[in-house]
């Protein structure tokens, strides 16, 4: 019976490529594993997840013809350390050497392409690469992003560095996807750089209608089809193995009907490809928890259509998914390219816009994009720490555990159904737990390094780390460090409950700083403290507080007092007339002048040029029709307005706190005159900087924090600004915080408003002619330009609907909680923005850490004890136009040489190595987009990093570090397109450690330092 069936494999394909008009057919099993969505990782892998692996590794033995690949690792990860025995730890590794079994994309999740952050997409790509490098000595060259909702230009970028070889998406636009199929265009070379050009372009195909699940329609039944293991069962599987909807058994009667059932569909999809290779899914979401039924039914099916293939006109194979793309690129055919368009939003019927995840949960978005910033911030420290002290008291694989908890719950919340904000309430609580829990840890790892005694003492047991709370105590010690590879000047807030504070850095120098009262509490106050910082260092600070407010106040400088003014609560109306009544509010960059009848902005002034723009603000809803029968709803997913946003507020209040080096306008909006409580506020802050110090990216912030919620049910909050620039309602929106995509406003037959809207993951700007609006954002959003200088931010959701599927499972979004988003906005020439717009998101994005600590001794104002000294290397420092996207110490265990590494698999586990620090670097500018910071930058790795030691070698890496890159041979794809002349020039490491970058560039190295 094997040799039968190695025949018939053979038998498949050679008929497949002999005889024309024979479509061969390439089927995949799967089973689409949502890490996360509407049931628990644990609780998935109790009822479904577990029993996949365990079932297909026993039933892929029982046949040599039969395959699977498996995709989403952090339930594979699970499987092999809670329950896989060793003898299928052994059969996995001998199915794998097989090609039988196979990993595709790799990565912990198949992430969300959308709202994800650049850094994280890369983190858990990086997480599950390096798992299954070190313990198969396997490297993932091809993609599988069928379930993301939308498909996103950075993606291909993205894993062409990673080093694959094809990518496949399905979710796209339903008119766009049924006209790819009609004109065979659903394969295409993806250029989604327009940098980087054809250097990372990559094949892509493009799922057809059916997209990643099989079919299950039985014309000749009124059972459904090729799903013999039926529907996964919650909470635990049933001892009698009996499943809900299991499908129609293949017997006697029924093959020939399922045989002619399944060639229809085969020949039906072939109709929309170039080649005759079909990719046939076989499976859907939670599928294969029951392979012997699965394959004990398609065995004879298949083997029928093989033998009957002149009459049915398809060959049939199992298959993995490189074998499929392995057919298509030994076509040679040449393939029309798309540039770094995206394919976003994306929708599924004319009133279902697929928009409104880019807003959903905003306080999940918000705790993932932190834990992100901590772990990054957390990552570089331990590596400064680990490099300069490698036998230091604080224990690297105590170390490592935190790190390593964070990076598994950041990465796990990238999944499509994660961040999204898609998922069920108990999932939502799921992951919430896993990021404050890996935050907690990381935030006690980077204590025990602030506090690193000179001396090599232990870790101190008393060390307190304190939440940025109020403190009684008359001091507080705070370390400030700045992640961050350039200097900064920047301001901190901490809450005091004093009103006067005296700030002293580590030499006993005071420090400017402001203090004003807490717009929320009576109880509180704000104390702004202006700190400067080197790259990836950290300052020391010693707040002194007073009882009392200074009787004078130039004996407190240079701590200056907020002074609060107060204003009349403002009727808001239109017929009332305004801007006759402006005041100024400015500091060095900007004038802004708010309406005293209305209590509005009404313009920003950029002093630079002297452009005034016309400006206001007002918050609106969207109304959301919460009952199918009455028409289209929003869900989590969804999007889809029920007319026009509304105004929310009848009434504006406002209070202005006038201070020396921070100004904040406060304004809260009411839905009525008489209201007590406000609905939204707005906190706007300027800044300024004195004169020795340079303050020029704070100068050019308008830092906006939103209190948004609860909201009234079924209320979609925008948040929208009018403008005079005549933008023609065209938006500029960026792809995962990488590039920048021009939105040009299209008008839809149906859901005009929805299908304009897309996601704001860093960075959004509206321009005219020779002005910019630039919209900074820490967490993802959905926004748009529905009229002319307008932009609008979708800031929060409360959607409740009776649809059954989402009542079944409790994805209705019923949130209740307040968010609180920030923004910088920017106003500027097109060449100030340019040149601004990347490294202030970025400042954002990673805010300097602060952290109060208590400190066990009680050093004096002018000296720190001698026991408390920095563990901190000499200032790190790029070029402006570079940034280090990584500097971590991953602990992998696997040979960077690939032979050495085969072998290392045969011999068991080593201890986690501490000594490759992994280092990336990446160009912040397009080509062309400025005179200056978009050119190539030439630096030296040895003179960079030598604050932390001397560098000794250094390996430069694809992108999730598995391929040395003088290794790594992507397959070459025939393109219609001419070649590409505007790609960069590849530039590899010099003898003496020096790499020139080009723009858009994401540069991949392993670093190694001489023992200290």
């Amino acid at each position: 019976m094997l040799i039968f069936c190695v025949l018939l494999s053979v038998l498949q394909i050679t008929l497949g490529k002999d005889e024309p008009g024979t479509i061969q057919t390439f089927v995949v099993p799967h089973s689409h594993m949502d890490v996360g969505w509407v049931y628990t990782v644990q609780e998935s892998m109790q009822a479904y997840a577990a029993n996949v692996y365990t079932t297909v590794t026993e039933e892929l033995l029982k046949g040599r013809q039969r395959k699977f690949i498996a995709v989403e690792q952090e339930f594979f990860r699970l499987w092999w350390d809670s329950v896989a025995t060793d003898t299928q730890k052994l059969q996995v590794r001998n199915l794998l050497k097989e090609g039988r079994l196979e990993f595709i994309i790799g990565g912990q999740v198949m992430h969300d392409e959308a709202v994800t952050e650049l850094d994280d997409q890369i983190l858990q790509l990086t997480e599950g690469h390096g798992f299954l490098y070190e313990t198969f000595g396997v490297r993932p060259q091809y993609s599988w992003h069928v379930d993301p909702f939308g498909a996103s230009a950075t993606t291909p970028v993205v894993f062409a560095l990673a080093g694959f070889n094809a990518h496949l998406i399905s979710r796209i636009d339903y008119d766009l996807k049924d006209d790819m199929q009609q004109n065979k265009k659903l394969q295409f070379v993806w250029r989604g750089s327009p940098s980087l050009g054809q250097q990372q372009d990559i094949f892509t195909h493009t799922m057809d209608q059916f997209s990643y699940c099989t079919p299950s329609y039985l014309p000749f039944s009124n059972r459904s089809g090729f799903y013999w293991n039926g529907v996964a069962l919650f909470p635990s599987p049933p001892e009698d193995g009996i499943y809900p909807n299991m499908s129609l058994p293949v017997s006697s009667d029924s093959l020939h009907l399922y045989a002619k059932t399944m060639a229809d569909n085969i020949k039906e999809r072939a109709a929309w490809f170039r080649t005759n290779h079909v990719l046939w899914p076989w499976g859907c979401d939670k599928q294969f928890f029951n392979s012997s039924v699965q394959f004990e039914n398609m065995d004879p099916l298949m083997d029928h259509i093989n033998r009957h293939s002149d009459e049915l006109g398809v060959t049939v194979q199992y298959s993995t998914l490189s074998e499929y793309f392995q057919a298509v690129h030994n076509a040679n055919l040449s393939w029309e390219v798309r540039d770094n368009q995206d394919f976003l939003p994306y929708s599924t019927e004319p009133f279902q816009a697929w928009a409104g995840f880019f807003a959903s949960r905003n306080v999940l978005k918000g705790v993932a994009r932190r834990a992100s910033s901590l772990l990054y911030a957390g990552e570089s420290l331990f590596t400064q720490y680990a490099v300069m002290y490698p036998s230091g008291p604080i224990s690297k694989e105590w170390a490592l555990k935190h790190l390593r908890d964070l990076r598994w719950a950041v990465s796990e919340v990238q999944h499509h159904d994660g961040i999204t904000g898609t998922e069920s309430p108990k999932v939502r609580n799921m992951y919430l737990d896993h990021l404050t829990q890996g935050i907690m840890g990381v935030k006690e790892l980077m204590a025990a390094l602030f506090l690193l005694s000179r001396k090599n003492s232990p870790y101190p047991g008393n060390l307190e780390v304190k939440s940025n709370s109020a403190s009684q105590d008359l001091q507080q010690h705070i370390l400030v460090y700045n992640p961050l590879a350039w200097n900064i000047t920047t301001f901190i807030n901490v809450t005091v409950m004093f009103p006067m504070a005296k700030v002293y850095d580590d030499s006993g120098n005071r420090i400017p700083a402001q203090i004003l009262k807490s717009s929320e509490s009576t109880s509180s106050y704000d104390l702004y403290i202006l700190v400067t910082s080197s790259g990836l260092s950290y300052r020391r600070y010693r707040i002194m507080l007073e009882t009392s407010p200074c009787s004078n106040e130039s004996d407190c400088l240079p701590t200056y007092v907020g002074r609060v003014v107060k204003f009349d609560r403002q009727i808001v109306n239109k017929s009332k007339k305004q801007g006759v009544r402006l005041l100024p509010v400015m500091n060095e960059c900007y004038t802004l002048r708010l309406d005293q009848d209305t209590n509005l902005l009404n313009s920003i002034t950029d002093r630079d040029t002297g452009r005034t723009v016309k400006a206001t603000q007002d918050f609106l809803e969207y109304h959301a029709n919460g009952d199918v029968q009455q028409g289209p709803i929003s869900d989590n997913y969804i999007f889809t307005s029920n007319g026009p946003a509304v105004s929310v507020s009848k009434a504006v209040g406002m209070e202005i706190v006038i201070g020396k080096l921070v100004t904040e306008i406060r304004q809260y909006f009411y839905r009525k005159q008489t209201d007590k409580d406000y609905s939204y506020v707005v906190y706007t802050r300027l800044y300024n900087v004195p004169a020795e110090y340079d303050g020029k990216m704070l100068c050019h912030r308008l830092e906006q924090e939103y209190k948004v919620g609860p909201l009234e049910l079924n209320r979609e909050a925008v948040l929208r600004t009018y403008t005079d620039l005549k933008n023609e309602k065209t938006i500029f929106t960026d792809n995962n915080g990488y590039q920048v995509l021009k939105r040009q406003y299209k008008a839809y037959m149906n859901n005009t408003v929805a299908r304009n809207y897309y996601p704001l993951v860093r960075t959004a700007y509206i321009e005219d002619d020779s002005t910019r609006i630039v919209l900074l954002s820490e967490r993802s959003h959905g926004v748009s330009s529905q009229d002319n200088g307008q932009v609008e931010v979708m800031l929060h959701r409360r959607l409740w609907n009776n649809q059954e599927w989402n009542l079944g499972y409790n994805l209705t979004l019923n949130d209740t909680s307040v968010v609180r988003p920030v923004f910088w906005l920017m106003l500027g020439s097109k060449p100030v923005t340019s040149a601004l717009y990347p490294r202030s998101g970025l400042a954002l994005e990673h805010r300097p850490v602060v952290m109060l600590l208590d400190i066990p001794e009680k050093p004096s104002v002018k000296s720190w004890p001698e026991g408390h000294s920095r563990v901190h290397a000499e200032p790190v420092s790029l070029p402006p136009n570079l940034h280090i996207q990584s500097l971590s110490i991953p602990g992998w265990r696997y040979s960077s040489n690939h032979s050495e590494q085969l072998r290392d698999i045969q011999q068991g586990t080593s201890d986690p190595d501490f000594d490759r620090v992994l280092l990336r670097i990446m160009h912040l500018y397009e080509v062309e987009e400025d005179p200056v910071l978009s050119l190539p930058a030439t630096i030296n790795l040895k003179d960079l990093l030598s604050g932390l030691g001397t560098v000794a070698s250094v390996e430069e890496r694809s992108l999730t570090g598995t391929w040395d890159l003088s290794e790594l041979n992507r397959w070459k794809w025939r393109t219609s397109q001419k070649e590409d002349k505007g790609g960069v020039n590849f530039s590899p490491v010099t003898e003496d450690f020096s790499v020139t970058i080009y723009p858009k560039e994401i540069r991949t190295f392993f670093v190694y330092f001489n023992q200290q």
